[in-house]
């Protein structure tokens, strides 16, 4: 029997980059972006990005020995960072070049610090903030912080809005 092929499925309001690479079972909600050379591999299980969520550039998200990786609403994947297989909840702050490993869960409304190693399986609640190698729980957030991780997920899309009507151009425009 042959297998059905694993094809990304993008709402047709998603911003994705030049350079960026969707490949396999990724499922991109309304209103999010893909940026830059950003890799978001679903092929050990299904990738899915929530509304208005930005994954910034150079950042890796892939399934892991059949888990999927599953990210909110309105979050912010920030540069370099690599995702494998967890989920993130809805409006999270993912940290520059943090690592979060197969079968973390992180509770909404959370930060993850830059540089974080979020090791395997921890489960944090939500109104995290979480730093360290190895990652761990700090303190819970504040209104103003957790306002702040909405605040950045909405100048993403503004961002993204302008890069797809040729507001911004690059050279190559």
């Amino acid at each position: 029997m042959e297998q059905e092929k694993l094809k990304p499925a993008v709402h047709e309001t998603a911003f994705i980059a030049d350079g960026a690479r969707v490949r396999g079972d990724v499922v991109i909600a309304q209103g999010s972006g893909v940026w830059y050379n950003a890799v978001m591999r679903g092929d050990e299980g299904r990738i899915s990005v929530g509304e208005g969520t930005n994954i910034q550039d150079c950042v890796v998200v892939h399934s892991d020995l059949g888990m999927g990786a599953d990210i909110g609403n309105g979050c912010t994947v920030g540069h370099g960072a690599v995702i494998r297989g967890a989920k993130i909840g809805d409006n999270v702050m993912v940290g520059m070049n943090s690592t979060i490993m197969t079968g973390v869960e992180i509770g909404r409304d959370s930060i993850v610090a830059a540089n974080a190693l979020v090791s395997y399986n921890k489960k944090f609640p939500p109104r995290s903030l979480i730093q360290g190698v190895p990652a761990r729980f700090v303190r819970e957030l504040t209104d103003d912080e957790v306002e702040s991780n909405v605040m950045a997920a909405k100048l993403y899309i503004e961002l993204a809005r302008r890069y797809s009507s040729g507001q911004i151009a690059g050279l190559e425009d």
